[in-house]
């Protein structure tokens, strides 16, 4: 069943691909937590949407989440240099 004004031919063309929008999410998101399972998840995810680009489109953002991942491995590398520079993490759980 179509709705009123539009085809089926056009409602089918309009999806973009899904690893790239993946890519892009894990990126953005591993800005924020997770960054060193999630940066890597995004290259990975990236690449592998810009091979399948020509056909689903898309190339853009599997661009984006290719530089997002590689911004989140160079982030959690700068928050371990700080880390051990400042002595290290310290667990406490109260007691």
């Amino acid at each position: 069943m179509t709705s009123y004004g539009s085809s089926p031919a056009a409602s089918s063309k309009a999806r973009t691909n899904g690893l790239a929008v993946a890519s892009l999410v894990c990126g953005i998101i591993g800005l924020f937590v997770f960054n060193v399972i999630l940066g890597p998840v995004a290259i990975v995810l990236g690449a592998v949407g810009m091979r399948q680009a020509p056909v689903k489109g898309g190339a853009g953002m599997a661009k984006a989440g290719v530089v997002l991942g590689i911004v989140d491995l160079v982030l959690f590398g700068v928050l371990l240099a700080l880390s051990a520079a400042n002595g290290g993490f310290s667990w406490y759980v109260g007691g």
